[in-house]
């Protein structure tokens, strides 16, 4: 039973030779199948001139099934390549009334001996994995398509296995807590977010796993492992439904291409293939058929922080606001009671009345209001049909395709946008230069006119969408993702988090686009020491938080005499990281601007700026802003220039929040003249 730790290494010696052997079996089967595959193919080359066509297709589909069969077992090979770096991470000792004990393994893929029927890992999705997460020792069962199965958990084992090697092994008496989880995280980060399948925690499993919910709002603190835990329920959710659901029905709309790419690794690590992924702007100038180029919310941030606009402001703050979706749902009512200007239309001799036209335009009221001209058109043809007993004219058809439309006040989304404000009698909250370039805060509102009026069905078949990042998303953007899809969402982010304030959604304003929401909050924080966490709180305090008891060093306030010495203090940080045994440095600056001033003052191997046009993450120090930092971890962070001239605006103490908790181990902190007052105390 394997009662010891020399007993387990040597167990996992044993799995590791049975993986490699599974690994020569599917390598011979592979050949097997590509020499059957090639003599086929030779066979129906020398003999196609007397094969019928029921020969060629039975040939065809023989090939299509060996090559399917072929490519099966290479993405089993992957698997269980996989496997032999890290073949499992927990154990439990589960015991059956008939008092029948089974070690039971769990990694992030099945295995089985064949030869012996026999399973040795259970993948950690499969049900009676789930009592691994959901029970401490003593009374337990799972659920099976034939009922639940009762018994008792006699043991709770974890497992650290890299590269093959037991780094070390935990006996845990209760469900895995934090001191695994401090173990983990208390290691350098990876340039790929870690895979923490090994220390999630119960509540957090509830959320994985939770097949009932609709939409399923997480709200964490930074550092609470909140898109790690949203991951995770994508990929159970992909073994639990994958009869119906495949990794191409689901989407994930990320921040930025750095994001994407730095989360890339999380599902293929659980044993999942890659989803696809879009960036809000990706998905505004689909919608828009790239018929408006628009600035971007990396723009709209960048401009808050180079210059305080008032006026600007006003307009980011009213669009941003739930009052602003009530307003334009009004706005929509009041468009469809009085921008129809019913007169009766004449075709020839023929004339159709316009109470005639308001039934039949009112009968379509579920039909987008602008759809419904083309159908209102057909009933009229069909009613001038009728009168003159014949059929109609190509001119006649014409006079009423063209006729309908221009009794509507406007047929184009943007016309109506414009007018909206003229209707709210505030004109002046909406901008828009000549080349028909529109404000970020704009897009999805006129986005959301045009599914009300014209209808939109381009994303039908997501069957799950993840939206990360929730607090950076306005009402009236997830109005349009409401209407958008139609299906399971779940939607995640910390509001304390926000790059720009003037717009920041809260679990509850989204609960009030989806009522139906389960809402779950997490306020453990794992991924700071207790010392950078302490600090940051002092510039954005979060009384919800709970910190995890992990110490480290405090946060260093560096003051230099002027900004070339900061730079040259930067430089001796860089210097030192490089020798420390660190894989990950971020040096985090509040524009674009000073970034790259930072990065041409470190010009150097292993320095990286990751702009907005980046799309990859790599490893080394990297240079970049808080605003494309969300979401990433570093072991230690540098947050240049933190003075009082520079940090001074609520989307600055936004910025230096964001900035700060991206730190795990080690926080550095520089400035030249008189320190920002989020930091005086």
């Amino acid at each position: 039973m394997n009662a010891t730790e020399q007993e387990e290494k040597a167990y996992l010696e044993e799995i590791k030779e049975k993986l490699a052997f599974a690994v020569k079996r599917i390598d011979d089967a592979v050949k097997q199948f590509s020499n059957e595959l090639r003599q086929k193919k030779e066979y129906i080359h020398e003999h196609q001139s007397g094969m019928d066509d029921a020969d060629m297709v039975a040939a065809g589909q023989s090939i299509n099934r060996m090559a399917f069969t072929g490519e099966a077992a290479v993405a089993r090979k992957r698997k269980l390549i996989k496997l032999s770096q890290s073949p499992y991470f927990g154990r439990i000792d589960f015991t059956t009334p008939s008092q029948v004990t089974t070690p039971v393994y769990i990694g992030v893929h099945s295995f089985s001996d064949e030869q012996q029927r026999q399973n040795l890992i259970y993948d950690w999705r499969a049900p009676i994995s789930s009592m691994f997460y959901d029970f401490e020792l003593g009374e337990a069962s799972y659920a099976t398509p034939s009922g639940t199965i009762q018994g008792t958990i006699g043991l709770k084992r974890q497992y650290k296995i890299r590269d093959g090697r037991l780094e070390f092994m935990l006996e845990n008496d209760v469900n895995i807590h934090d001191d695994v989880l401090q173990r983990e995280l208390a290691k350098s980060s990876d340039d790929k977010m870690k895979n923490i399948v090994a220390t999630i925690q119960r509540d957090q499993n509830a959320v994985i796993r939770n097949e009932d919910a609709i939409v399923m709002v997480i709200q964490g603190v930074a550092g609470s492992g909140k898109t790690s835990i949203a991951l995770h329920r994508i990929a159970f959710l992909l073994y639990r439904y994958r009869e119906t659901i495949a990794a191409k029905d689901i989407l994930i709309i990320s921040p930025n291409k750095v994001f994407a790419d730095y989360i890339s690794n999380v599902l293929p690590e659980l044993g999942e293939e890659h989803i696809p992924e879009m960036g809000m702007e990706e998905l505004a100038a689909d919608l828009l058929d790239n018929r408006y180029t628009f600035q971007t919310f990396f723009d709209q941030v960048s401009a808050l922080l180079e210059q305080h606009d008032p006026a600007f402001i006003e307009r980011i703050r009213f669009k941003s606001s739930f009052e602003f979706l009530s307003k334009l749902n009004q706005y929509l009512i009041h468009i469809e009671n009085n921008y129809f200007s019913l007169s009766e239309l004449r075709v020839g001799r023929t004339v159709v009345s316009g109470v005639f036209l308001q039934q039949k335009f009112k009968a379509y009221h579920r039909v987008p209001l602008l759809q419904r001209f083309a159908l209102v058109a057909n009933d009229v043809r069909a009613y001038v049909r009728d009168a003159v007993g014949r059929k109609l004219t190509g001119q006649e058809k014409a006079t009423i395709g063209e006729g309908i439309p221009r009794m509507f006040k406007f047929n184009n989304v943007l016309d109506f946008y414009r007018d909206f404000y003229r209707w709210l009698g505030k004109p002046e909250l909406f901008k828009i230069d000549q080349r028909l370039k529109l404000e970020y805060a704009d897009v999805f509102a006129l986005i959301y006119l045009r599914i009300r009026l014209e209808g939109l069905t381009a994303y039908d078949q997501i069957k799950h969408l993840l939206v990360d990042e929730m607090q950076d998303y306005t009402p009236v953007q997830y109005a349009v993702l409401s209407r958008l899809f139609r299906c399971r969402k779940t939607i995640l982010g910390d509001v304390s988090q926000t790059v720009n304030p003037y717009s920041a959604s809260s679990a509850e304003t989204i609960e009030r686009v989806f009522p139906q929401a389960d809402i779950v909050k997490l306020y453990r924080s794992y991924r700071s020491t207790l010392e950078i966490t302490t600090f940051a709180q002092r510039i954005t305090p979060n009384p919800d938080i709970l910190p995890l008891e992990r110490h480290g060093q405090p946060p260093v306030l560096t003051s230099c005499t002027s900004q070339a010495e900061e730079l040259a203090t930067i430089q001796q940080l860089v210097t030192a990281f490089a020798s420390s045994g660190s894989h990950s440095l971020g040096i985090i600056c509040k524009t674009l601007r000073q970034a790259t001033q930072v990065y041409e003052a470190l010009q150097g191997a292993g320095v990286h700026l990751l702009t907005a046009d980046s799309t990859s993450f790599k490893e080394g120090v990297i240079v970049t802003t808080a605003h494309l930092a969300k979401g990433l971890e570093f072991d230690a962070v540098i947050v240049p220039f933190v003075s009082a001239r520079n940090y001074k605006t609520e989307v600055d103490r936004s910025m230096l929040y964001v900035a700060c908790t991206r730190a795990m181990h080690q926080l550095t902190l520089t400035y030249s003249g008189p320190v920002t007052a989020f930091l005086a105390s």
